[in-house]
């Protein structure tokens, strides 16, 4: 395009407006984009009766990436097409102009999808796509402008040295957007393997984890390594900066590097899995997720923690649910000398069996474990299989159960009493 096309396509534009033709071009337009419409509407209804055939089917990334993008994509093949049959009788200059923004308008919407797949927790990802489709959209305005050969002109003037290599702007400019795009496709295929292998039964869920990191980061250098060379990069004039990574490797990420290992051992060594109740120092609760750097403890109080993998790899774990989620609760009273205590026991362990989390087998059992100064001490254990459901609130339950009960029978927990005499009152 020359660097004056915008104003002659303005130009063409109003000489149409003055003519009829103009309509042409617009009712064929809102033809196109209501064809368009009623595609996209059909194509989504498909997949609904699809997932809702069978509900176990997950949305693929393929299948939400077409639905993004089918509206523009169709939009821009039905216009191309009336283009090239309209312009044997009128102008066209309006369909002309709608081509490269429906062409964006698709990028956009692909490039954002993909990148949602991919990170499906990042807050930036709002700010990214308004910034990606400001960019983008400046790129249609330069292209139409003409003035993108003049801006790739500058951006090739500025030219350095890297090692041994000469590279320009433009060259590190396409080679970013080269490898963004390849890395994207990487990430996005990534996700759909992700969403296989979560899928697949009959696998362990920490060797899912352990697929899906290493076959993401293989495809993420995979990319790498292709996009660059497409763009005429030498991989070897990043020799510099893969020296200086090594030495802050080795120097000022030791503990990053430790983390990262240790998430990998965690994985494959299967000693600690998502929803298993662990006890790491005063921190403690269901492991919610484990990535290659930390592990997070959801405690039954709504509290997170976020535990560095090597502290998990380096100190002593209490894993209450390694081999088996039963775990086994207590909880004490005491009853006066002159009590019944085969009534008291009784009533104890009818309380504990009376909670549905309590387990019938093993069955709860009271010991007594103390002859106290102002009280006999018994203990009522019992156990659940559901350790992840929080522990105090059963047994405060069975607290509650076993003073109504005593209460009921008229057994007293006695405390202690100081009494008090004066000698020799005034």
């Amino acid at each position: 395009m020359e660097e004056n096309q915008i104003a002659e396509l303005l130009i063409d534009l109003w000489r149409d407006v003055q003519q009829p033709a103009i309509f042409w071009q617009v009712g064929v337009l809102a033809v196109c984009l209501f064809i368009a419409w009623l595609i996209t509407r059909q194509v989504k209804a498909v997949l609904r009766r699809r997932r809702a055939a069978d509900p176990s089917l997950a949305a693929g990334a393929g299948e939400e990436g077409l639905r993004r993008v089918v509206f523009p994509l169709t939009a821009l093949g039905l216009v191309m097409v009336a283009r090239l049959v309209l312009a044997n009788w009128h102008h066209t200059n309006l369909l002309k102009l709608a081509v490269p923004l429906l062409l964006a308008m698709a990028v956009v919407r692909l490039t954002v999808h993909a990148l949602k797949r991919s990170f499906p927790r990042a807050g930036w990802l709002a700010s990214f796509e308004r910034a990606f489709a400001f960019g983008a959209w400046g790129v249609v305005a330069l292209h139409l402008s003409g003035v993108l050969p003049t801006v790739i002109d500058g951006l090739e003037q500025v030219a350095f040295s890297i090692g041994k290599a000469k590279v320009n702007l433009w060259m590190l400019l396409q080679g970013a957007l080269t490898v963004f795009v390849t890395v994207l496709v990487a990430l996005w295929v990534a996700g759909v393997i992700e969403s296989r292998l979560m899928r697949t039964e009959g696998l362990d869920g920490n060797l899912k984890l352990v697929f899906t990191r290493l076959s993401r980061g293989l495809l993420v250098v995979l990319a790498v390594a292709i996009g660059l060379p497409l763009v005429g990069i030498d991989l070897t004039a990043l020799s510099v900066f893969g020296g200086a990574l090594g030495v802050g490797l080795g120097f000022g990420m030791q503990k990053i590097a430790a983390n990262y290992v240790s998430g990998f051992i965690i994985l494959l060594d299967r000693s600690i899995r998502i929803g298993n109740i662990v006890q790491v120092g005063a921190d403690g609760g269901e492991v919610t997720q484990i990535t290659t750097r930390y592990t997070v403890l959801k405690h039954p109080g709504g509290n997170e923690f976020i535990v560095p993998n090597e502290t998990l790899i380096g100190t002593t774990v209490q894993n209450q649910t390694y081999s088996n989620s039963r775990i086994r609760l207590a909880t004490s009273v005491g009853v006066a000398y002159d009590t019944d205590l085969d009534l008291a026991t009784r009533l104890m362990a009818e309380a504990a069996k009376a909670q549905p989390r309590a387990l019938a087998e093993p069955a709860p059992k009271v010991f007594l474990t103390q002859f106290a100064d102002s009280a006999i001490n018994l203990e009522v254990g019992f156990w659940i299989d559901d350790p992840e459901e929080g522990k105090g609130n059963i047994v405060s339950d069975v607290n509650f159960a076993i003073w109504r009960s005593f209460k009921e029978h008229g057994i007293a927990i006695p405390f202690p009493q100081r009494e008090v005499r004066l000698l020799n009152p005034v």
